[in-house]
C-alpha cells in the first residue's frame, strides 16, 4: 500500500497546468494567471489632489497669507492654465493639480479672506471658489496632500505574476493598470462517472435493495466550486463493456474520477474493464482509514485517472486529500493538498492503527482562541450523518502513541 504522501506526490507527477485561454477582468477571479500582466499607463497619470482644498504653491501658502482664488477644478477635469503667482485653484479629492502648485492647502486650513463675509467661520465655503480669496491658516510644506504622478505603477511595470490566484484586489490592479483581458490557466474538464448495479439517482423509484448514488452530486459540486467543468457521465452497471464503452469520455478529459468499483471484489471492475481500454495503473491502495481502496492511473491520451472508493465517506475524504489538489494544479495552482492545523485534543485519543486515520471530527474555539477537536460517533465509512456534522478531519498518523485530553493535535478543516 502506498502512503497518503507518496500517493500524493505519484499523482502531481503527472499533472501540469492547462494551457491558457484569454478572460475579461470580470471572469477572472478565482482564475490563475498564465502570463504576466504588465501596466499599460502610468498610475496617478498626473499629480492629484488626495483632499479636498486648494492647490498653491508652498512657498506662497504660508499662514497668513492671502490669495485669490482663479477657479475651481474636479476630479477628471482638465486642470486649465498654470497657476497663476499669489493664487490659489479650487480642488477637490482625485483632481489634476495645474502646472505651477506643488502643494495642496486642505480646506480645513484655509478661511475665506474677502470683506463682508461677516466674520464667520466658512472655511472652504463655496464662496471661495473663484474670484474671491482665501487666507492661508496654517502653512503647508512642498507636497503636501498630493499625489506625485506614478506614485503607485508607472507604464511598463510589472504588476502580477504568473502564478497568481486571481482575487479581486489584483482585478482592480489590473484594472487600473488598463488591462481589460487577462491569459489564465484554462479550466479543467473533469469526467465523473459512478459504478454499480445497486446505485439510483436521488429522486429516482427505489427498488427495495437500491442504494441512492450520494457521491456524484456531491463532487460535482465540490468541483464546480474549485472551478472545474464537469462532465457527469451517469452510472455505470458492473459489466466489463458498459465501463469499456465509457474510457473515450473518461480518457478525453482533463482529469478522469470514477466512483466504486476499485477493490478487490468480484464486481469490482475498474481495472479489468479500463485497463484493456488503455488504462495503465499506478497503484490502488493506500494506506489509509477511510479510502483504502483507491486506484490511481493513466490512459494512453495522458489522461489520470482517480477511482475513489465507494463508500460515500471515503470517496469524500479521498476527494479532499487528493481530487481537489488535482484539480488546482490543473487549474494553474501548486497543487499542494491540505495543510493541517494544530487542535487541542478535547478527549483522550487511544494509538493509531496501522493506516492512517481521517476521523471526522467537531472543532470548536474557546474564549482564548485556542482550537480544540473531538472526534464525531459513530466513523462508520457509509453515515453521512456524521460527516454533515464534521467541520474537520482529525488526522492520526499510523502508529501514532495515544494522545492525553489537551495534547495538540493534527487537524483538517473541511472545505465547504
Amino acid at each position: 500500500m502506498r502512503s497518503v504522501d507518496d500517493a500524493h506526490t505519484a499523482i502531481q507527477a503527472t499533472l501540469a497546468p492547462l494551457p491558457a485561454e484569454w478572460v475579461t477582468l470580470d471572469a477572472a477571479h478565482g482564475r490563475v494567471l498564465a502570463e504576466p500582466v504588465v501596466a499599460r499607463r502610468t498610475q496617478p497619470p498626473t499629480a492629484l489632489s488626495a483632499m479636498d482644498g486648494y492647490a498653491v504653491r508652498a512657498a506662497e501658502a504660508v499662514e497668513g497669507a492671502v490669495l485669490r482664488v482663479s477657479g475651481e477644478i474636479a476630479a477628471g477635469d482638465d486642470p486649465g492654465a498654470p497657476l497663476a503667482p499669489g493664487t490659489a485653484r479650487r480642488l477637490y479629492t482625485g483632481a489634476a493639480l495645474p502646472q505651477g502648485a506643488d502643494a495642496v492647502l486642505i480646506q480645513e486650513q484655509a478661511s475665506p479672506a474677502d470683506s463682508g463675509d461677516g466674520g464667520g467661520d466658512k472655511r472652504g465655503g463655496d464662496d471661495s471658489k473663484g474670484g474671491g480669496r482665501i487666507r492661508v491658516d496654517r502653512g503647508v510644506d512642498p507636497g503636501a496632500h498630493v499625489r506625485p504622478r506614478g506614485q503607485d505603477f508607472a507604464v511598463g511595470q510589472p504588476l502580477l505574476a504568473p502564478g497568481t490566484r486571481l482575487g479581486a484586489r489584483h482585478i482592480a490592479l489590473a484594472a487600473a493598470g488598463q488591462v481589460p483581458w487577462l491569459a489564465v490557466h484554462a479550466r479543467p474538464r473533469v469526467a465523473l462517472l459512478a459504478t454499480g448495479d445497486e446505485l439510483v439517482r436521488a429522486g429516482e423509484p427505489l427498488g427495495a435493495h437500491a442504494i441512492v448514488d450520494t457521491v456524484t452530486p456531491a463532487l460535482a459540486a465540490q468541483l464546480r466550486a474549485a472551478g472545474a467543468h464537469v462532465a457527469a457521465l451517469g452510472i455505470a452497471r458492473d459489466r466489463e463493456a458498459e465501463l469499456a464503452a465509457h474510457a473515450g469520455a473518461l480518457a478525453r478529459a482533463d482529469l478522469a474520477l470514477t466512483v466504486g468499483g476499485a477493490s478487490v471484489g468480484a464486481r469490482d471492475l475498474i481495472r479489468s474493464a479500463l485497463g484493456r481500454a488503455g488504462l495503465a495503473l499506478d497503484f490502488w491502495t493506500i494506506a489509509m482509514r477511510p479510502g483504502k481502496p483507491l486506484l490511481f492511473g493513466r490512459f494512453a491520451s495522458g489522461t489520470p485517472l482517480i477511482g475513489l472508493p465507494g463508500n460515500p465517506v471515503s470517496a469524500l475524504v479521498c476527494a479532499q486529500l487528493f481530487v481537489l489538489p488535482a484539480v488546482d494544479r490543473l487549474a494553474g495552482g501548486d497543487g499542494r493538498p491540505p495543510r493541517p492545523v494544530q487542535a487541542l485534543a478535547a478527549q483522550d485519543l487511544p494509538p493509531g492503527g496501522a493506516r492512517q486515520d481521517y476521523q471526522r471530527a467537531a472543532l470548536t474555539t474557546d474564549a482564548l482562541g485556542q482550537r480544540w477537536v473531538r472526534p464525531l460517533s459513530p466513523q462508520d465509512s457509509a453515515m453521512l450523518t456524521t460527516l454533515a456534522a464534521a467541520d474537520a478531519l482529525l488526522v492520526r498518523p499510523a502508529g501514532a502513541p495515544a494522545a492525553a485530553t489537551g495534547t495538540p493535535v493534527p487537524v483538517l478543516p473541511l472545505f465547504p
